[in-house]
């Protein structure tokens, strides 16, 4: 374990070199922190630093910056993650609460996200596996068709056109649409097989072909829908560190277009808590250069979705997780109005 006036250095090279993208010397940290030693115990300090891993010399004579090794003892020994300021609470309520679906409600995340952190911003949709059913709706478009509608919890709706194989009255509509909310709602999608399975024999003989139609359109929407999806923005901010990327930005690009890739980060984030996976401790290869902070959202205490950032590993770590946080809440909070 490193001492605690070691670790106060390491804090310091962490903080000056993301503020000012300059490997740190002894000489500048003494002079910018109270650490109250003299810099000679500082060059010291920084020289069993180097030996155990936690920060590096990348040029001859120059000074120090902290290794993957280095950012992960900062960021496990955090004190606090920082707080939001009022003014970018506020930012994120106005925000976040013009939105007027669950498609806005997404957008508008990943659009804040990037603009919060200047980075990468990835944004799950929340899974229907996770989902409870809210409504279910059926309504007649022709003696033989109908829309079937379904409205889960975190307000996604999926709609199915049903081709019946003969003519259903409004009654007989009407009937289906209560016997099957009254099974459904509150449920979660997972369940639902279960318990519509027997729905074609509570009705009369005329009406059950129509009804396991119904039932097997609600089914496949289910199934079709179980893929998962994602929503990714700011991009461009990458450009604006380019110099922290050892060879190319271009590895990472790939990486990020790859969505089976970033649904992996996420799922690696708990329901809960937050996940921060730092260079190499992303297994895909394009990222190691990178830095992934993410945390689950949902409108109850379980997680129906993921999101997060992704950047540099010299990032403003504190900072970074302080809007992850605040705006994973937030979104759990319109969640659970809607």
């Amino acid at each position: 374990m490193l001492s605690e006036r070691r670790l106060e250095v390491l804090r310091a090279i962490v903080q000056d070199y993301v503020g000012t993208e300059e490997p740190v010397g002894s000489k500048a940290l003494t002079e910018r922190h109270r650490l109250g030693v003299s810099p000679a115990t500082v060059r010291n300090d920084m020289a069993a630093l180097e030996e155990e891993g936690f920060i590096a010399q990348p040029h001859t004579s120059a000074g120090r910056i902290p290794t993957d090794k280095g950012y992960r003892l900062f960021v496990d020994r955090l004190a606090g993650i920082k707080p939001l300021s009022p003014p970018e609470r506020r930012a994120i309520q106005n925000f976040l609460d013009g939105a007027v679906d669950l498609d806005d409600v997404v957008s508008r995340t990943v659009r804040l996200l990037a603009q919060l952190t200047r980075q990468v911003a990835v944004v799950q949709y929340p899974s229907l596996s996770r989902s409870t059913v809210r409504h279910v709706e059926l309504l007649a478009l022709a003696p033989a068709r109908v829309m079937l509608v379904v409205i889960t919890d975190t307000g996604r709706v999926e709609q199915r056109m049903v081709d019946c194989p003969a003519p259903i009255g409004e009654t007989a509509l009407a009937d289906l649409r209560a016997r099957l909310n009254s099974r459904v709602v509150g449920h979660r999608f997972t369940e639902v097989p279960q318990l519509v399975q027997d729905l074609p024999e509570a009705f009369e003989q005329d009406d059950r072909g129509t009804v396991s139609t119904v039932v097997t359109t609600l089914l496949e929407t289910l199934v079709e829908e179980t893929e998962e999806r994602l929503i990714i923005g700011g991009t461009a901010n990458l450009t604006r560190f380019g110099h922290d990327f050892p060879l190319t930005i271009r590895p990472v690009l790939e990486a990020l277009e790859e969505q089976v890739v970033l649904l992996r980060l996420l799922g690696e984030a708990t329901d809960s808590g937050m996940t921060v996976r730092i260079g190499h401790e992303n297994a895909h290869e394009g990222l190691n250069s990178t830095s992934v902070v993410a945390v689950g959202y949902g409108s109850g205490d379980e997680a129906v979705a993921k999101l997060g950032v992704v950047g540099p590993t010299r990032m403003d770590y504190p900072g970074t997780m302080g809007a992850v946080r605040a705006v994973a809440r937030y979104v759990g909070q319109i969640l659970a109005e809607s």
